[in-house]
């Protein structure tokens, strides 16, 4: 997310706000005149999308670094109360000249703008307001210290003394942060599970400027060397205290839980969906593909097991209890090739260079011209998500993404060790490649940096960008990867399970008020997930919320868009030409993209 912009402001980046991005192929007719745009009006618009990203960026220097503007790579987010009034009183300026601007008149691209801003704008308000998050999630400390010294020094898109010297000004003022933390957070209100987690994570802090910053001071000159052991001899202190605190005041008497409830899930996954779909609709969905998936499931296995000694009963009519034991006998085949123990990260790039073969082969989606790294996640943010792809912000052009795998913990017994490979087996490794590779998130957000809008690519939809890297997994089994193995397939319906089971498990849990109990028997056996993956996600589901839903949600709209699309060209639809003209818009929520596409109403 950092490439240094050379002579290029963000005000001149911006002027492409609103813009359609360069012709392509198209999947469907240009839209016919209706409203004409009133250029007057899409100016107003454009300075004020031009206004909102700029005072975002001078009030978040982090976000700035990871979006690719480097202007403020030396400071700090300031969360004192007196920082966080200012970004609600910047929110709600913002939010009333927005009301002010007739959106009807402008261009439909501008329209998707205006709604993307206006629901940000409704979300911060929110946030600050009701959620408050700032005063019970100790995650919101601990990632943004983390990040302020990661992108720095995760991406070459400056010299390393530059980098480094801006990391040094960060690290002086992080003790400072910590403090904001301490004085901002509320052990009556700090879940017990927010608590522990960010005392496990503290340390990573050190690990990142041990990793990224010490190998190199003795490449700086001595008076800047100097500065920054100094703030490094700080920042350890600083830590160190506040690890004490952690330990001795937030873990022990943090009371809060860590359920939203309702009213504040329903108004969350409202602002992260941007969907039509109510918490109800996604249910009632997720319910019903939960039983289809596990019936197609149920006859992969009979083909698979049939003939094999010692092969479970398969009537053509199982009750729960034999399919229940089919399907598990038939992953059982796949889980017994998996990764050695210390071979997770090796695999996972010889399986991302398959599936970037057999795209190319294929002629599925054009790929990337920018490089990707698997790596091993940094300590600071494990604990949440077994992988995740990191892909360069929209102003830093030409740097790195990053495919990041978090390691088989090393106090992990044999057994869990175990349990771990046979969820992450061979064939959901390549899952795994291509849900966060390709054609999955690295190709997506390398496509939709393309698109001109600056405001688009600071308000990327995790819905649009889940959901594309779940349709892919099917849509590479669709297509015959791995030689049309039924295991493959198989082991794709289970990955499918889990994001079904997602959105059920995170309503379930912040809304129903699911046991873990409840929770595990989702996941381990209507999803047959391995119990260290369920056990992982239990705790997922207690740190986040409103997330999980995002990859049911996008998948089952981006595949009702290829299926609406299919219908409208008939013969002439293609594959390819369809896929980059979905990943052409920049990414907004998957509703607008349809509309864009299909010609619908483009609704707030």
């Amino acid at each position: 997310m950092h490439v240094r912009l050379l002579g290029l402001t963000l005000a001149a980046v911006l002027t492409g706000c609103g813009q359609t991005p360069s012709p392509t192929a198209s999947t469907s007719p240009a839209p016919p005149a209706t409203t004409m745009p009133d250029p007057t009006t899409d100016a107003a618009f454009a300075k004020l999308a031009h206004d909102a990203v700029e005072r975002w960026l001078a009030l978040s220097p982090v976000s700035a670094t990871q979006i690719g503007d480097h202007r403020y790579d030396d400071r700090l987010d300031d969360l004192s109360p007196a920082g966080r009034q200012q970004r609600l009183e910047t929110s709600k300026a913002l939010l009333a000249q927005l009301e002010a601007i007739d959106v009807s008149r402008l261009s439909r691209e501008n329209q998707v703008d205006a709604a993307l801003l206006r629901n940000q704008l409704q979300s911060d308000i929110w946030t600050i307001e009701v959620l408050q998050d700032w005063a019970w999630d100790p995650q919101v400390y601990s990632s943004l210290a983390g990040n302020a010294i990661y992108g720095l020094m995760a991406r070459d898109f400056a010299p390393l003394p530059h980098r480094i010297a801006a990391a040094t000004a960060r690290m002086e003022q992080l003790p400072a942060l910590l403090a904001q933390a301490r004085a901002n957070l509320d052990p009556a209100r700090v879940p017990k599970i927010h608590a522990e987690t960010v005392a496990r994570q503290n340390a990573g802090l050190l690990e990142i400027v041990e990793t990224f910053i010490t190998p190199h001071l003795g490449e700086l000159p001595a008076a800047d060397a100097a500065r920054t052991r100094a703030a490094i001899a700080t920042l350890k202190q600083a830590v160190a205290e506040h690890q004490r605190w952690l330990d001795k005041t937030l873990v022990p008497n943090a009371q809060g839980d860590f359920r939203l409830g309702a009213d504040k899930y329903d108004q969350k996954l409202k602002f992260a969906l941007s969907s039509s779909l109510s918490r109800a609709e996604i249910r009632q969905r997720a319910e019903a593909e939960m039983r289809r998936v596990r019936a197609q499931m149920y006859e992969i296995a009979r083909r698979v097991l049939s003939g094999r000694p010692n092969a479970p009963a398969l009537p053509e009519t199982p009750d729960d209890d034999q399919q229940q034991a089919a399907i598990e006998a038939a992953l059982a085949l796949a889980y017994a090739q998996h990764p050695a123990r210390n071979a997770v990260v090796e695999d996972a790039k010889a399986a991302l260079d398959a599936a970037t073969a057999f795209v190319r082969e294929k002629q599925l989606v054009t790929l990337p011209d920018v490089p990707v790294d698997v790596i091993l996640m940094p300590k600071f943010q494990r604990g949440v998500a077994v992988a995740y792809c990191d892909s360069p912000g929209p102003l830093d052009k030409g740097q790195k993404t990053f495919y990041a795998i978090s390691p088989i913990p090393e106090e992990w017994s044999a057994a869990q060790a175990d349990s771990f490979l046979r969820e992450y087996n061979s064939r959901m490794i390549h899952l795994l490649s291509i849900h966060e590779g390709i054609p999955g998130h690295y190709l997506e957000g390398w496509h939709s940096a393309r698109f001109p809008s600056v405001l688009r690519g600071v308000l990327r939809s995790g819905v649009f960008a889940e959901g594309w890297a779940v349709y892919t997994e099917r849509m590479m089994q669709e297509q015959g990867y791995l030689d049309h193995d039924p295991l493959f397939q198989l082991v794709q319906l289970k990955f499918y399970l889990r994001t079904i089971a997602n959105a059920l498990l995170d309503q379930g849990v912040h809304v129903d008020g699911w046991s873990r109990e409840q929770a595990m028997h989702l996941m381990t056996h209507d999803a047959f997930q391995q119990e260290r993956e369920a056990a992982g996600k239990w705790v997922r589901a207690q740190l986040t919320s409103a997330q999980l839903p995002t990859y049911f949600v996008g998948v089952q709209e981006h595949l009702d868009l290829r299926d609406a699309v299919r219908r409208k060209l008939g013969d002439r639809f293609d594959l390819k030409t369809y896929h980059d003209q979905v990943l052409s818009y920049g990414a907004p929520p998957v509703r607008y993209v349809r509309a864009l596409m299909l010609d619908e109403p483009i609704q707030p």
